[in-house]
C-alpha cells in the first residue's frame, strides 16, 4: 500500500521518451487479487470443507475485502489516468462504459446461473431443488415481476450480490474525482459520511420486491474500503511506514479478534463457556447489532463495520510487509527446483489477478456446477480436494483465455 509517484514503489513512471505508455502493473495488487479469486471459489461450493479454513473463518474480514480493496487501486490505474490524461467528462465516460460491462457481466451471471440450476431441476430428476437452494423460487414462480427487479437492480439474490456493490462503488468515483479538486480531505470527509450514513441505515439499496431486505454487501458502506485503495494508489495516502511496532499492533489485533471473528472459535467458546458466549455475540461481525436508541449499527459484513475495515487493514499492511518493497518478494528468483516452482505459482496467480472480472463470473457460475458434481459423487476428501484443484486449473485456463482474447490477436500483421 504506497503512493503513486516517483518517489514511491507501488508503479513504475513512465520514461518520459513515451509519456501515453502504460505504467507497469504491481505484482502486488495482480497477486493479492488472484488469491483472492481462488479463496472465493472455496467459499463458493456448496458444503466445500476447504471452506472452513479460509480466512474469513478466522477473522471479521475475508476475500471480499480483498478484492473490493485491489479493485479501488486497479480502479486508480485504469481510471485516474484517464482523468488525469483527458478531463472529467472523457474520464467519467471511462468509469460509465466500465459500469456498463459490470452490469452486464452481472446479469448473464445471474442468467445463467438460474439457467443452470433450472436445468438440473427440470432434467435431472433430483430430490433436491437447485433452484430453492440459491432462494430462486420467487424468480421462477413470478418471472415477469422480477425480471423487471433483476435489471433495475431492485432484485439481487445475495449470491449474486458482489458485482452490484463493486458497480455502485465505481458510480460514484465521478462524484469523488470531481471533489479531488476541492482536496483530498473533501474526498474523506465525503467517503466517510456517505459510510456513516449506511451505518445509521440512512443509506441502503432493496434486495428484493416483496420484503423490506436490503442489498447483502451496502455498496454505500463497503465504498469505504474501495476509495481507500483508490487513495493509495492515486498517492493521495502515503504509503505506511515500515515499523516494527506497527507490525505487532497490526499482528496483536487479529489475534485477539480472533474469538468474535471466528465461527469456528466461536463455536467452541460459545459451547465450553456459554456464558462468555453470551457476551461476545452482541459484538459479532456478521451479527447485525443495532443500539436502542439510535438505529447505529455498530458493525456488520453488510455495511462493512469499522472492526471489519481495521482487521483488514491489519492484513494489508501485514501483506504488504510480506511482499517486500516493490513486491521483491513476489518476484522469483534463483535457479533451483523450489524457485521455479514458486515462479510458475507466481505466474499462475498473477494472471487470475490480472483478469479478475472474467475469472469472478466464471468462478460464481461453475462453484454451483461443483457443488452438483459434490453432490452427486461425495464429498470423500479426495473428491473434494479434486474438486477443488479442477477448479483452480479452470480459473487459470479462464485468465489466459481473456488474455488472448484482450491481446486481439487478429490484429497481428504476423
Amino acid at each position: 500500500m504506497a503512493t503513486v509517484s516517483p518517489a514511491t514503489d507501488f508503479v513504475t513512471a513512465p520514461a518520459k521518451a513515451a509519456p501515453m505508455a502504460r505504467p507497469a502493473r504491481d505484482p502486488r495488487l495482480d497477486f493479492y487479487r488472484g488469491l483472492a479469486m481462488f479463496i472465493i471459489l472455496i467459499a463458493h461450493i456448496p458444503r466445500n470443507f476447504w471452506g472452513g479454513w479460509i480466512p474469513a473463518r478466522f477473522g471479521f474480514s475475508d476475500a471480499t475485502e480483498i478484492f473490493v480493496f485491489c479493485s479501488g487501486m486497479a480502479s486508480a490505474i485504469a481510471f485516474g489516468g484517464a482523468y488525469a490524461r483527458k478531463g472529467w467528462w472523457l474520464g467519467t465516460a471511462r468509469v460509465v462504459f466500465r459500469v456498463w460491462q459490470v452490469y452486464w457481466a452481472h446479469i448473464c451471471l445471474f442468467v445463467f446461473t438460474a439457467m443452470l440450476l433450472a436445468a438440473l431441476d427440470t432434467y435431472g430428476g433430483f430430490e433436491k431443488s437447485y433452484v430453492a437452494s440459491l432462494n430462486l423460487t420467487r424468480f421462477f414462480e413470478d418471472p415477469a415481476t422480477q425480471i423487471v427487479g433483476l435489471f433495475t437492480l431492485t432484485y439481487v439474490p445475495n449470491y449474486f450480490d458482489i458485482l452490484p456493490m463493486y458497480l455502485v462503488a465505481l458510480a460514484l468515483m465521478p462524484l469523488f474525482m470531481l471533489l479531488s479538486g476541492l482536496g483530498f480531505w473533501a474526498v474523506a470527509a465525503s467517503s466517510f459520511a456517505i459510510w456513516l450514513g449506511a451505518q445509521a441505515q440512512a443509506l441502503w439499496l432493496p434486495a428484493e420486491p416483496w420484503s423490506d431486505r436490503e442489498w447483502f454487501f451496502n455498496p454505500f458502506g463497503w465504498q469505504l474500503l474501495f476509495f481507500t485503495g483508490f487513495a493509495f494508489m492515486k498517492g493521495w495516502l502515503p504509503q505506511p511506514p515500515v515499523s516494527r511496532t506497527l507490525m505487532w499492533v497490526c499482528i496483536g489485533y487479529l489475534v485477539l479478534t480472533m474469538p468474535v471473528g471466528s465461527w469456528k472459535v466461536f463455536t467452541w467458546i460459545n459451547n465450553a463457556f456459554p456464558d462468555l458466549g453470551a457476551a461476545i455475540r452482541p459484538i459479532w461481525t456478521d451479527i447485525r447489532v443495532f443500539q436502542q436508541d439510535t438505529g447505529f449499527n455498530l458493525r456488520g459484513k453488510t455495511d462493512f463495520g469499522i472492526l471489519r475495515y481495521l482487521h483488514f487493514l491489519s492484513l494489508a499492511y501485514l501483506a504488504w510487509l510480506v511482499a517486500g518493497e516493490g513486491g521483491r518478494r513476489l518476484v522469483a528468483t534463483g535457479t533451483g527446483a523450489a524457485a521455479q516452482v514458486w515462479e510458475l505459482v507466481l505466474t499462475l496467480v498473477t494472471k487470475v489477478g490480472q483478469q479478475s472480472l472474467a475469472v469472478f463470473v466464471f468462478s460464481m457460475a461453475v462453484a454451483r456446477l461443483f457443488g452438483f458434481v459434490l453432490d452427486q459423487i461425495g464429498r470423500t476428501t479426495l473428491n473434494v480436494a479434486m474438486v477443488n484443484l479442477v477448479g483452480f486449473a479452470m480459473l487459470i485456463a479462464v485468465a489466459y483465455t481473456a488474455a488472448w482474447f484482450k491481446s486481439h490477436p487478429w490484429r497481428s500483421r504476423k
